[in-house]
Order: structure tokens, then sequence, then C-alpha cells
């Protein structure tokens, strides 16, 4: 049914046809071309909840979705065509100038290998990045600094979760802060309470025997004291940066703040709930619209606001899984299995959607109701790790999965 022909351009992949590609060459949504770290950061979202990937990344172009879906289907002539057989979500028109430019890629048919529908069993192997192993204590993101080249290992500002705790994808070893109010930088550790970084941040170090680490916490809290004395309440994005109300924008907004003070951020994590949509979830309008307007605007205005520095930034989102392919007799969805992966980036090869689609029909669905996975979240999540921040520690990231076989291809 779909083209799958690809060609080689510039050491990267092209697509012709629909646009997909098999899943083992899902690396292709990255540029090929590797070069020093620098500054160069990535950025994590996370859909809690367990979003709806087929009605925001709508396969319109396959019969069995309207049918499986006749109250809630996005219809084909509100769904913003992407490639003639997929479109986005009407709501989620802040990523067509993404798209547009080449900006953003898009896999379908991703997510985790585990059969688990409990959202607390599978976010938690989403974030340790070992699925069906509860026994892993840290987190996949924390892992990506142990091994990553970088002046930036010095600064306490390395490694960012926005929130009032640290969450557990930068669980472990590597030193990282909780930010729940740039006003206020709340640190959080392993500890869910966090302590304003003004009366504790230079204790924390005080009695510190590594004098290298001493003067690095020093000078980051001298940054800390000059954002302060910024006022950064009055932090005004750039022109057409236009946040939305609500949590995920605020801590975009934030991020994007201490990102544009040179504090060092090479890695962050956000997230953003309201995706459990059992009843009533929707189609243009109602529940999944609003939560996809707030979503993609977000983004789409940290994108702008990141100006230059938009170049060097990855942004990857993900979700715990999908839902079912049919409707339930709620008018909503149940939990599922695959779901969508977006890549934003200036290193992207985006306007393009990459991964294996399995199709709907009942002998394609896995386990007879959902959409099947075509690609590891992990092999999605590895190209961003190697050959955006440069670790090629893959094994150590993601223990036990095999994130290096597409190297006989020849683009590392």
């Amino acid at each position: 049914m779909f083209s799958r022909r690809i060609f080689l351009r510039n050491g990267a992949l092209a697509v012709v046809g629909t646009g997909m590609l098999p899943a083992f060459l899902t690396r292709a949504a990255y540029s090929a071309a590797q070069t020093a770290v620098g500054n160069k950061r990535l950025v994590v979202i996370f859909q809690r909840g367990a979003a709806d990937g087929l009605n925001i990344v709508v396969p319109h172009g396959e019969p069995a979705y309207y049918a499986m879906r006749p109250s809630i289907n996005i219809p084909r002539d509100a769904v913003i065509d992407l490639d003639g057989f997929f479109g986005l979500h009407p709501a989620m028109s802040a990523f067509q100038p993404l798209w547009a430019q080449r900006h953003l890629a898009i896999v379908h048919a991703a997510g985790s290998p585990d059969p688990s529908r409990s959202h607390f069993d599978a976010q938690d192997f989403m974030e340790s990045g070992t699925p069906g192993i509860k026994a892993t204590e840290d987190g996949w993101l924390n892992r990506v600094l142990h091994s990553l080249p970088s002046a930036a290992d010095k600064s306490a500002f390395r490694a960012i979760g926005l929130g009032p705790s640290l969450p557990r994808i930068l669980a472990g070893p590597e030193r990282a802060v909780a930010v729940n109010n740039i006003s206020e930088f709340g640190v959080g550790g392993r500890n869910p309470n966090t302590t304003p970084v003004s009366n504790t941040f230079e204790s924390m170090y005080a009695n510190s025997v590594d004098s290298v680490l001493h003067g690095s916490a020093q000078e980051t809290f001298e940054a800390v004291k000059m954002l302060k004395a910024a006022d950064p309440a009055k932090y005004k994005p750039v022109a057409g940066a236009d946040y939305p109300k609500g949590r995920f924008a605020d801590s975009l907004k934030q991020l994007c703040q201490l990102i544009k003070a040179n504090l060092g951020v090479q890695v962050a994590f956000a997230d953003i709930g309201g995706w459990d949509h059992h009843v009533n979830e929707g189609s243009t309008q109602g529940q999944i619209a609003n939560v996809l307007r707030e979503f993609s605007q977000s983004l789409g205005a940290f994108w702008t606001d990141l100006g230059d520095l938009a170049a060097d930034t990855v942004v990857v989102t993900m979700s715990e899984f999908g839902r079912t392919a049919r409707e339930n007799g709620n008018r909503g969805t149940d939990h599922g299995h695959a779901n969508v992966m977006f890549v934003i980036g200036g290193p992207v090869k985006g306007g393009k959607l990459y991964g294996r689609w399995p199709g709907l029909d009942h002998s394609q669905l896995y386990e007879g109701r959902d959409l099947a996975v075509t690609t590891d979240f992990r092999r999605v999540l590895g190209e961003a790790v190697e050959r955006h921040l440069g670790n090629s520690a893959l094994n150590q990231v993601f223990p036990g999965f095999d994130n290096q076989v597409e190297k006989f291809l020849g683009y590392m």
C-alpha cells in the first residue's frame, strides 16, 4: 500500500511516497551531520495519561480509522494534511510552521514493547528506559549525563526537571535540579520536598572535598543571583512567542529563560497531564482538542522564544502508551499500546513521517484492539542521545537494548 523507497541525500535519508520508513531506519529523523557537543541540549516532554496518538496524528487515509471511531474521529476536511495519508489534529495548527520549515519530524506507531496498560508501570518503564524491569533505580536521562563529554558537566544546572520535585527520568548519581518557580529556584533531589536555592545552595556544597565541584557551585550560585537581580518575574519572551496560560507553558517559558541565561543547561524534562480520555474524548472540539492546543501552542512558543538557540536544541515527546483503536461506549478510548512521538529541533530532518505504519485492520492490531508498536521508543531517544548530544554509550543509557544495529548503514 505504501511506497518505501528511500534515497541518500547528503548522507541522510529522504523519503518518497507516504514518507514512511521501516522502523530500523528511524535514525534518519535526525541530521546525518554529527558535530561537537558544544552547547547542544535535549528537552524531553512527557504526555502523562496516555495520549491518543490516532487522534493526534490522524491516519485519515485509513478507512478503518473512521469505521472504528464513528463519534470521535477527526473528519478528513478538518485534518491538517501532512502527506495525503496522515494529518494533524486541527487544534495543532501551531505545529504547521515547524513542519513547513522541516524542524518537525513525526514517528508514528512508536512506544514501549512492554504490554502493561498500567499508567504507573508504563511511565516508570519509559522514564527508567528499561521496559519490563522494575528494579532499575536511575532514569535514562540521568544515565545520559554519566558518559556525556561536555564542559557543561560542572554546572549545577546541567540537568533540569521542571516541577516541584525531581522526576523519575532524572533520578540517579548525576547532579540534577528541580525548578518549580524560577523566581524561587527550588532545588529538588531524591527528596520530593524542595528548598529555595537562595537559602541553601551555598551550604549544599560548603563542605565539599572536591574543590572543582565547590568552585562550580559557587559560580552557579553567582549566576543565580545575577538572574534574580534581573527580576525574572518580568521576563519578556521574544516577539511572536505567545505562550498560552497553564503550567506546561509556564514550565517551558522558564526553561527558555534558564537556557538564555547561559547556565549550562544540557538536558531538561517537563510534563503535561490531561490525556486519559476514557469518557467524552471529543473530536475537533472537547477534551483532546483543549489539551492539544495547550501542548502545541506551548511548544511552538518555546521554539520561537529560543531564537538562534533553537539551532542547537532538540525536543522529543513521548507518552506511556496510546489508546484503543476503537472508541468505547462512553465516546472515549481505553488504554492501548503504540503511540506517536514528535521530534522538534534545528538539526532534525523534519517535514517527514518516520516509522512503519502497521495498519488498523483487525488482523494488524496488537491483541486485536490496539495500534501495534513498530518503533521502540528507545530507538528514537537513542538517536537524539547519540547524534545530537554525542553520547555513543547507548548500551549504558538503555541497558539490554541493542540500539547500535543501524551502524552497518554507514551513517555514524
